[in-house]
């Protein structure tokens, strides 16, 4: 059964779905890092959480830790939408765009399983325009466009949140923030926005992206904000 991100979903973001239970009270969904995990499709064969599972299998050039070929990583991505836990699944923008993810694209659709196109700038924060256009791209691929950008300043958060307005008003479901110490508030804010997914992990010393708030945290400060 496809994830509904209507409203704002709250992932505990982790490696090991042991973490399930510790998260229910906070967390609407499991992010499940199959990239830092082994053999990731045992493990959702044993899982038995009550969370729905969004499937991440992060490239190495988009900052995850596959080791081996993209055709493979793809593959194993495709193979986790048949576990009913997982309700949706990550893909990479530039693998869809090269056409590289059609497979992947196509099993997720017909098992019912949502699609989040993601997108990462470890570098920077693009203009206004930039990431405008970057997350209009995603939503023809997918139901929802991710993008992650690294914040230097004031003035790029302040351009992430524009951005996710622009796009949410126009009718397509985002998740957005900014990366890195100056744009960890984004995480918290971007939902009043409109961004539909919240990435952060059980215990903050297992964060997986910069920047990120524990779970606990980001739940009480994205309730108080959207309140």
């Amino acid at each position: 059964m496809s994830l509904d991100f209507d409203s704002f979903v709250l992932t505990a973001s982790t490696a090991d779905l042991s973490e399930e239970p510790a998260a229910r009270e906070h967390a609407d969904a499991i992010e499940f890092r199959m990239d830092l995990t082994d053999e990731p499709l045992a493990v959702l064969e044993q899982y038995e959480g009550e969370l729905p599972i969004l499937a991440t299998n992060r490239a190495a050039w988009e900052g995850g830790e596959w080791v081996g070929d993209d055709e493979e990583r793809l593959e194993v991505l495709a193979e986790a939408t048949q576990f009913d836990a997982v309700g949706a699944i990550d893909v990479e923008l530039e693998a869809i765009l090269d056409g590289d993810a059609e497979n992947v694209l196509e099993t997720a659709r017909d098992r019912d399983v949502s699609v989040v196109a993601s997108s990462h700038d470890f570098e920077g924060t693009p203009s206004r325009g930039e990431m405008v256009s970057t997350l209009t791209e995603a939503a023809k691929h997918a139901d929802v466009s991710k993008l992650a950008v690294t914040a230097e300043s004031k003035k790029d958060t302040l351009a992430v949140l524009a951005a996710t307005e622009q796009v949410t008003a126009h009718g397509d479901r985002v998740a957005t923030m900014a990366m890195g110490e100056v744009g960890s508030h984004t995480r918290a804010v971007a939902p009043v926005y409109g961004s539909k997914i919240g990435y952060a992990p059980v215990d903050a010393a297992d964060a997986t992206a910069p920047g990120q708030y524990d779970l606990e945290t980001l739940s009480i400060l994205a309730s108080e904000l959207s309140s």
